[in-house]
């Protein structure tokens, strides 16, 4: 059985493994930076990381930001970032409860939409995004590296 929860300070480790299954190559280097980063996550009320955990292991993760907002009557709006599942876990629904998480975590907060974005181009990808509720059509989204 899973527990989907916000991630804990002591999570960094293996938050840091599972990502190596979305697109990165390697785990940063215990630096002050990286500390410094994992705090102000933490600290942050806006700043929700959602995880999915198996027996102590965490098996699918999830960011939520929740984003105050001067237009909607002011209401906030919710971005989710970096869904990933460790491959050995991936189909059986652990990265959906993370997202169901998100959506009513948005919900608590009375964001009044929920938004993510994807770089995948693999029809599985999308119809995951769409299955989860998600929808391509309504927005048009762009992407500059800096």
């Amino acid at each position: 059985m899973s527990t989907v929860r916000e991630a804990k300070f002591g999570d960094l480790k293996d938050l840091l493994e599972l990502y190596l299954f979305l697109h990165e190559t390697s785990i940063p280097n215990e630096d002050a930076r990286l500390k410094e980063t994992w705090e102000k996550i933490m600290n942050d009320p806006n700043y929700h990381l959602i995880v999915n955990e198996i027996d102590g292991k965490l098996v699918s993760s999830c960011t939520c930001l929740i984003v105050p907002n001067l237009t909607h009557d002011v209401h906030p709006y919710a971005f989710v970032e970096n869904v990933v599942t460790a491959e050995d876990y991936r189909g059986k629904g652990y990265a959906t409860q993370c997202l169901d998480y998100a959506r009513d975590l948005a919900k608590k907060e009375g964001c009044y939409k929920i938004m993510l974005m994807t770089g995948s181009k693999k029809e599985t990808t999308l119809r995951f995004y769409e299955n989860a509720g998600y929808n391509k059509e309504s927005k048009t989204a762009f992407y500059q590296a800096l």
